[in-house]
Parts: structure tokens; sequence; C-alpha cells
């Protein structure tokens, strides 16, 4: 699996027609908008406010904590390359245990970014709670609080009287996120996203709002996302996205996903394969700008299904 992914970044990367240097990465690109992407995430190009659970739904819509029966604890590690960008996380989300049926998750992510002189270190710590409304309608609450640091080079180094940033505090702070998603039935799924909410008016914890449509049958699925990002640029930019997803023999899932990215001017296609047993899955994710700023973003993650110990029937992410 994981060569499969390496030959299709290689693929990706020499098609890629990129306007800038791409050894390089703008802070709106570098930084992703605060997005923390699974491997389910990236591989579908961000297209999963509708059909997310799991992990996924934690850091895309909380209200998706809701919409399936799960027990799931995992981590996950994204890698920028020319954002020279490191990010680690873990999480674990359960919808299972509460005798009310409101469903849970916790999450967090250290993240690393070295490039240009910039040395920036984050934490974004993320927590949520969903219920079902009815069996169709599932409602959702997240909040997120993030601690930036950042030095920066001045004409003669980090200190302030060169103009640069001794490790400053650029951001701690908090933002809520608030979900809401519709499965009249079993091939359908509606869903609304609102990021920040509370408007921290800094582009490291941009307010957006966003939707996604969700379209099943069996073991494959399609959707299709939309976000109105009201912070990061000088003016309100859209990202357009679309993913698909299969189930292969029981065992191997299949991701295809493209991005569109007015703010940076982009277009970007992703890919990624899954391998899912009754107790875990890994997976791993590659997603390529191919026409504007090259940026590469590579996601490897592992689920253990603490629900396949026998408290309910395993369920591993849906499409």
């Amino acid at each position: 699996m994981l060569s499969a992914l390496a030959s299709a970044g290689a693929l990706l990367t020499s098609a890629a027609v990129v306007h800038a240097d791409p050894s390089k990465a703008t802070p709106e690109v570098g930084y992703n908008y605060s997005e923390v992407e699974t491997p389910r995430i990236a591989g579908t190009g961000g297209a999963l406010r509708a059909s997310s659970n799991s992990l996924s739904a934690l850091f895309i819509n909380p209200a998706n904590l809701a919409a399936t029966r799960v027990y799931h604890i995992g981590a996950f590690a994204q890698i920028w390359p020319e954002a020279s960008r490191q990010s680690y996380g873990a999480g674990a989300v359960d919808s299972i245990v509460s005798s009310s049926r409101i469903a849970g998750g916790v999450g967090a992510t250290y993240n690393i970014q070295d490039a240009d002189g910039m040395n920036r270190r984050w934490t974004d710590i993320r927590f949520a709670l969903a219920y079902p409304i009815a069996d169709q309608l599932f409602l959702g609450l997240g909040g997120r609080y993030t601690w930036l640091y950042q030095n920066g080079l001045g004409p003669l180094g980090t200190s302030l009287a060169s103009s640069g940033l001794p490790n400053a505090r650029i951001v701690r702070g908090f933002g809520l996120d608030a979900g809401a998603t519709l499965r009249p039935n079993e091939h359908f799924a509606f869903s609304v996203v609102g990021n920040n909410l509370t408007n921290p008016d800094t582009g490291f914890q941009p307010t957006s709002v966003g939707g996604g449509i969700a379209l099943s049958f069996g073991d494959f699925g399609g959707e299709v996302d939309g976000v109105a990002d009201f912070t990061t640029w000088d003016h309100t930019t859209a990202r357009a996205m679309v993913g698909l997803e299969g189930l292969f023999a029981d065992h191997l899932e299949v991701r295809l996903g493209y991005r569109y990215d007015s703010g940076a001017e982009s277009h970007g296609v992703g890919g990624g394969l899954g391998y899912v047993e009754k107790n875990f899955d890994l997976d791993a994710s590659v997603r390529r700008t191919v026409v504007g700023e090259g940026a590469t973003a590579i996601v490897f993650g592992f689920t253990y299904h603490l629900d396949s110990s026998g408290l309910v029937p395993s369920s591993s992410e849906a499409f």
C-alpha cells in the first residue's frame, strides 16, 4: 500500500503545473487554514462534511460523531514538504457508552513548521459533543484551543531590535465549531458546519461556514463540499471539494479527491488507500496541488476499534 501511494505521489508531483517556487509555501498554504486532516479527509480532498464519522468527524463536523456507533482511538501524522511542516496527532471518539446517546470526542495535534527563518510551534486541542435528535438528524458542538509561538528573522536576527520575533506568542485562544447533518435515508446526507464562530479575527483561527451533500450506495459513495472563508485573505474566499470512496473485497479502501481554492487560486488532487479489519484500520493519503502554488500533504493514520471488543458490533468508517 505504501509503495503504491509513493508512486502516486511522484506522478502527482511530476504532473504539477506551479506558478511559484515549489520549495516554499505562503503562510496561508503552509498553515492549511488551521484544518486538521486525517488520511480519510486528505484522500477525499476535504469533501467529508456530510459522510464523516469516527476521528474524521471530530476534526471536520462534530455532528457526525453521533451518526455511527463507534468507540475508536487513533493516531496520525501529516508531512508538508514545501511548507517544512510536520503535524502529529491523536484522538478518541465514543458514541456507545453514554446511556443518553450523547457522543463525544477529544483530540490534539502538535505542529512544527520551520521555513525561511520562521520557527513556528503550535498545539491544537479539539473536543466535541453530538446528539441524535432523531435517527436522521444529528447536531454537534465542538471547541478548539490553540497555542501558537513563532520565531522570525529580522535584518539582524530574531531580536525585537531587529524587527524579529523572539519566540513570540502569536495565538492563544478558543474557537467554537457547530454542525448539523441530515440523513433522510441510507443513501443521502446533507450537512452544514461553522468553524471558529466566536470570530477570533485571525488567519490562524479563520471563521468559515461550509457544507456538503453525500450520496452512497452500498460500499461506494461520493460527496461535494463547499466552504466560505471570511478571515484568511483580505476578502471572502471559497473552497470547493469533491471526494469519492469505495470498499473492495471487504478490506481495501480506495479514495480520490479534488479541491479548488479561490484564495490561493489553486487546484489540487489527492488519493488514498486503507486496509480495514474488524478491530483496526490503517490508512495513508497524498494530496498535491496541480495548478497554483506547489503544496503536498502526506498523511498516515492508524485507528483501533475498541467497539470490536464486543460492546457493540464493529462499525468502521462508513461510506
